[in-house]
């Protein structure tokens, strides 16, 4: 009997949009960044918030997603609250930056900085 493996799809889908701001921000990353990282932290009114900076070294429990710009890594703790997400990048004349669309979340606060699981 053999196994078949297949490729597991990656925790957060990437729009092109997102994956061209990813690349803009690692052209301009400060030096030893290696990639962008997406988080979870609690803050906010809701609870939860969407956090993305540069990391400098990779954690063994993040999930890795390879974009055409650089490395995207999502925080191994904030997975769950993730997985299925879409990730986007907006700009129009008065705002720019990262959209979500979370199945998981419940709930967010007005602004929409924050949300609920």
């Amino acid at each position: 009997m053999t196994t078949t493996t297949r490729p597991r799809p990656a925790a957060l889908i990437l729009t092109p949009s997102a994956e061209a701001r990813i690349a803009a921000l690692m052209a301009a990353a400060p030096e030893g960044a290696i990639g962008v990282k997406l988080s979870t932290p609690r803050r906010g009114c809701s609870g939860l918030a969407y956090s993305v900076d540069y990391v400098t070294e990779a954690d063994p429990f993040d999930e890795r997603i390879e974009t055409p710009g650089g490395t995207f890594y999502v925080d191994g703790g904030s997975l769950l609250y993730l997985v299925g997400s879409t990730m986007d990048w907006v700009e129009d004349d008065f705002t720019a930056g990262f959209v979500f669309a979370n199945p998981n979340a419940k709930g967010s606060c007005g602004c929409g900085e924050s949300f609920t699981v």
